[in-house]
């Protein structure tokens, strides 16, 4: 029996409420002076809430492996990621409210820069350009409508970020990517993997051709890349596996993507962390499962911005009491893979993770960081594992076996 198939299972009602407070990228390597960006942070909350609750290090998928952020979520929610590979095409698309069908394969886009002498990309995300300017050359690139007999749609997501979508017969998943993951590289040909992939590689890479030629006298934006291929894998929902009334509360499309990959509700008009509080107030008595996710954390990180990164879990410290002041049950606090400044990229290293609810055995630990989280109750866990100690906290699983 797999662990989806036990909660399943074991899952029982109780008035009981957990959150889950996702710090994207949370985790990081020590700094100018020797502190990583979360113990570097001033968090008195955080900090008088760890000693009052239990703490430990959690992978994201295994030791050594650098988690993307879909893999990294769903481990959180209790979904194997090395079983469930969900492409961030799909999560991008559901992100922004588009409906998914058997018929669709769907891709992440980001718009970069690129030499027009060399093609070598020189910004793969386009100096991070406004929303507003993604909107604009998602306008110019919705004129490529069909190739052969697949229908072509495209959304702006958010800064440099759009979703594609493929629709028609015939359609696969099994492609490469077209990003290099450097710059000073050209961009990739769609590849496909398998003999059933090569109709949806060759309407990509006439899309591209397509889609280079509008873009190429833009000043930033003159090309683009498609990531995460991929098709809608149906997963079972929370409230099939956890049998919880579940919503999410996220500024990023591409999170509400994960939300509603697994049928949670979302919240949408949040555009800050203190948006998302008032979200979770005015929500609260609706539900009794809350993800709430920071995404600035990453964003920093990806940005090699220490400081910044510092920041913005200071902000989350500063509105912690305002969480706590609603009394959760069970508040879990981690976040989804590690992005330490210092690389300016996602990272292999283990989460930081608090646990807070009334009936846990308190560790010693009186603050909230990675060296304090080494020395935490709850040791070396994975993801996956976090679901099922909130479920039992909140008093929402039954025995196993006689």
């Amino acid at each position: 029996m797999n662990q989806l198939d036990l909660m399943k299972e074991l899952h029982v009602p109780s008035e009981k409420k957990i959150v889950l407070l996702v710090m994207d990228g949370l985790g990081g390597l020590p700094g100018p002076a020797g502190l990583t960006e979360l113990e570097a942070a001033a968090t008195p909350n955080l900090d008088k809430l760890a000693a009052a609750s239990i703490l430990g290090l959690s992978t994201p998928i295994a030791p050594g492996i650098t988690p993307g952020s879909g893999p990294g979520h769903l481990g959180l929610f209790g979904y194997e990621p090395l079983e469930h590979a969900i492409g961030r095409g799909v999560l991008e698309a559901l992100g922004i409210g588009m409906s998914l069908n058997p018929r669709n394969v769907a891709i992440r886009g980001n718009f970069c820069t690129i030499d027009p002498s060399s093609g070598a990309i020189t910004d793969r995300r386009a100096g991070r350009i406004p929303t507003s300017e993604c909107a604009r050359l998602v306008e110019k690139l919705s004129v490529i409508k069909k190739i052969e007999d697949v229908d072509i749609i495209i959304r702006p997501v958010k800064d440099y970020r759009f979703a594609l979508v493929l629709e028609g017969d015939g359609l696969d998943d099994k492609l490469t990517e077209t990003d290099p993951q450097k710059v000073g590289l050209k961009t990739l040909p769609v590849k496909a993997l398998q003999e059933g992939s090569a109709k949806s590689a060759r309407i990509l890479n006439a899309w591209i051709e397509k889609a280079f030629a509008l873009l190429k006298d833009e000043p930033k934006a003159n090309a683009c890349t498609l990531r995460g291929i991929a098709k809608d894998p149906g997963l079972p929902s929370y409230a099939e596996v956890y049998g919880l009334k579940a919503c999410a509360i996220a500024t990023y499309p591409m999170y509400k993507g994960l939300a509603r990959l697994v049928q949670m509700d979302v919240i949408e008009g949040c555009d800050t962390i203190e948006d998302e509080v008032s979200a979770l107030k005015a929500n609260w008595a609706a539900y009794d499962f809350f993800f709430l996710h920071v995404k600035k954390t990453d964003s920093a990180g990806e940005d090699g911005n220490f400081d910044a990164k510092v920041t913005v879990i200071e902000n989350v410290d500063r509105v912690l009491p305002e969480i706590l002041a609603l009394k959760p049950d069970v508040l879990v606090i981690t976040g989804d893979h590690s992005t330490p400044s210092a690389l300016k990229s996602h990272s292999w290293h283990e989460l930081p993770l608090l646990l807070h609810a009334n009936n846990i055995v308190v560790d010693a630990c009186t603050s909230f960081g990675e060296r304090a989280c080494m020395a935490g109750g709850l040791g070396h866990i994975r993801h996956v594992d976090i679901m099922p100690l909130a479920m039992a906290h909140a008093d929402k699983l039954t025995k196993y076996g006689a």
